[in-house]
């Protein structure tokens, strides 16, 4: 098995030509349960409640969803179709993948496409990414010195993307290269999303790792067991602002005051030019009892309210180095974001 698969064998989504099956993220890892979506409203419903979730694989489910609109439409300037569309537009508010996705497929559906060309442009947006991954994976390593260790926050593996992953890709490639020797992961509250997710993916590649507390960054930034901080993103503005998974800009305000340096991993469609700054985001607020409640049980008093934003935005003095499958921007500002992605 080549370097590239070696720690690469789990997979988010699978189109079958008529449906497309998503592994339900919620259960994971008590049960791997694929729940098959028929049309387009099961695809916006998989979204909006999150048994599919990080930006590049809410952007591919998409546009299996716009395929399945048309084929149930037959055609696809119907009502339906519009309507179908609207709702996946409507399923998450912050990532951008997935509106360039639905962008990119509508510009298809413009210029007449069918629905098996909409099909087509559908896979060639999976497979790039999965390219996309794989560069950024030897990108990011590549800024890493021999011996470093990484604390990586949510979950940013082939779960959140269309395979290999995007920070966690980072640190995929980081260990195959002998960079990396320790890699930490946070449980990433209320979903947790690093204790289910990130945890049995590395466990499932074979990369050893430990997890630790959301709060725990500190010090590890502090006794120097960690010498970057790698995250995805969600959105990433004109000026080198990030909306990401929420805790990061705590974690990465504690790396920058010890001397840890931050490396944000994700393709060039995360990547807002039209927003100025992480003052334009759309932060997503979700139901309070995520975090009042644990596995259907309420933990917090009755009467105590809850305010649950889902990301925060790290500001561009915050990141040493955006990477993406387009090179590396170090020390993000709008000049260098403008030479890269204008």
């Amino acid at each position: 098995m080549n370097e590239l698969s070696r720690h690469d064998h789990v997979r988010a989504l699978q189109w079958r030509g008529d449906s497309l099956a998503l592994l339900d993220q919620r259960k994971l890892p008590r049960e791997q349960a694929w729940i098959d979506c028929g049309d387009a409203g099961a695809v916006a419903r998989g979204i909006r409640d999150l048994v599919v979730r990080g930006a590049p694989a809410i952007g591919i489910a998409a546009a299996y969803g716009v395929v399945l609109a048309v084929q149930r439409a037959g055609h696809a300037a119907a009502d339906g179709v519009r309507a179908d569309l609207a709702a996946l537009r409507a399923s998450r508010p912050t990532a951008v993948n997935l509106f360039w996705a639905l962008d990119r497929m509508q510009r298809a559906i413009a210029g007449g496409a069918d629905a098996a060309a909409l099909e087509r442009e559908a896979r060639a947006i999976e497979s790039d990414d999965l390219a996309a991954n794989r560069r950024m994976g030897a990108l990011g390593a590549a800024l890493i010195a021999p011996g470093s260790g990484v604390l990586t926050h949510c979950n940013t593996g082939s779960l959140a993307t269309a395979g290999y992953g995007t920070a966690l890709g980072v640190i995929r490639a980081g260990v195959d290269q002998g960079r990396i020797a320790r890699v930490f992961h946070t449980e990433t509250r209320p979903w947790l999303q690093g204790a289910r997710l990130t945890a049995w993916e590395l466990h499932e590649d074979g990369i050893a790792a430990r997890m630790v507390a959301d709060s725990a960054g500190a010090h590890l930034f502090r006794t120097a067991q960690v010498q970057w901080l790698v995250v995805g993103a969600d959105r990433i503005c004109a000026n080198g602002d990030t909306a990401n998974k929420i805790g990061t800009c705590t974690l990465a305000a504690a790396a920058r005051h010890f001397g840890a340096r931050v490396m944000v991993v994700a393709p060039a469609s995360t990547v807002d030019m039209a927003s100025a700054s992480g003052d334009a985001i759309e932060i997503e607020e979700r139901d309070p009892r995520e975090l009042l409640e644990y596995a259907g049980t309420r933990v917090a008093p009755a009467g105590v309210a809850a305010y649950n934003p889902v990301f925060d935005i790290t500001p561009a003095a915050l990141i040493d180095a955006l990477v993406t499958e387009r090179g590396v921007v170090e020390r993000p500002d709008g000049s260098r974001m403008r030479a890269l992605f204008d």
